[in-house]
């Protein structure tokens, strides 16, 4: 269903772009709107300046910028900041940001002396590149929010991983929801209702100021039941590793892990295909190279996170509810 030509609608019509970060999910997101992608030309220099151009103009336009932030994050996130401060000086009426994946999500507070709070010099910068809003999914603390003084929609992609498992949990025996550390305990236990299974956690001990952290035990019975292993994000993977190991010394049969963001750094996708993982489900926040996907075969379901980013530009052109998808 494609969106109609309005000249009522205060913002004017959708205009869709996106950067060299996620063309497929962009290219989704147009076809459920029935829209073509606005083309435009991306330059790299040799001295690695970026150079952006709009091969048509956006003036009175509604314009959305699709980029998620992964890596190259810097690259990623430069086109996306250019793009932005292109449309404006190109006079368009109103400009959404709409990121998949945010960067520098992680460092929300200051838990240490001497260090920046990231989250919100990112959110700075959306702004002042031009953004009068965004949209993004499952943030990974919540008062990230606090930090845009613009207003935007922060969508969650369990109720697609929750619809995909609800077909499944039939097929299970004794399903039980596992959390993969304590600091994602309250959204694991509405997701263990939606499901109707108990729940368990795992208590996770970070160390030091890298990546890497340390699952350290098992709070809840997992023995004899298939385990739904839950997280927002798998970066690095030693922490989902270490959880599958866990619950499988604790008598876990099958066990599924379940997160959105796949943004798998360095050999995560090899090591967490190599542990003793029955399937992975997440989604296409974040693209996964061929050579990523080819570590799982077909013990990995990549669900698409496109017609729900579609639905949100739509109601956001059309000045409708967005609360209305989830029932709020």
């Amino acid at each position: 269903m494609s969106l109609p030509h309005r000249h009522d609608l205060m913002y004017g019509n959708v205009r869709l772009y996106t950067g060299t970060a996620s063309p497929e999910l962009a290219g989704e997101v147009s076809q459920y709107l029935g829209l073509t992608l606005c083309d435009r030309e991306i330059v790299q220099f040799p001295n690695e300046n970026l150079f952006v151009k709009l091969k048509k103009s956006a003036r009175g336009q509604d314009c959305y910028v699709i980029q998620t932030t992964t890596t190259p994050v810097h690259r990623n996130l430069m086109e996306m900041l250019i793009l932005l401060q292109t449309l404006k000086m190109d006079s368009a009426a109103r400009i959404t940001a709409v990121i998949p994946y945010l960067c520098y999500a992680r460092s929300d507070k200051k838990d240490q002396p001497r260090v920046p709070i990231t989250a919100r010099l990112i959110a700075d910068m959306i702004q002042v590149a031009g953004a009068d809003r965004y949209i993004t999914m499952d943030l990974h603390a919540g008062q990230i929010q606090g930090f845009f003084s613009i207003p935007g929609d922060v969508l969650t992609a369990f109720t697609i991983l929750l619809k995909y498992l609800k077909e499944r949990i039939p097929t299970m025996y004794s399903p039980v929801v596992v959390t993969a550390d304590l600091g994602f305990a309250k959204k694991g236990r509405n997701f263990a209702a939606a499901l109707q299974t108990p729940i368990a956690f795992i208590e996770k001990r970070r160390t030091g100021n890298d990546a890497r952290s340390e699952a350290m035990t098992l709070i809840g019975d997992v023995s004899y039941r298939d385990v739904i292993l839950v997280d927002d994000e798998v970066d690095t993977g030693t922490s989902m590793i270490k959880a599958v190991d866990i619950v499988k010394k604790h008598g876990a049969r099958n066990v599924y892990v379940v997160f959105v963001h796949p943004v798998l750094s360095a050999n995560a996708a090899r090591d967490l295909a190599a542990s003793a993982v029955t399937q992975v489900i997440t989604t296409n926040t974040v693209p996964i190279p061929e050579e990523k996907l080819a570590y799982f075969g077909d013990r990995l379901t990549v669900l698409s996170v496109a017609p729900l980013l579609g639905e949100v530009i739509r109601r956001a052109n059309e000045g409708r509810s967005v609360g209305e998808l989830f029932d709020e």
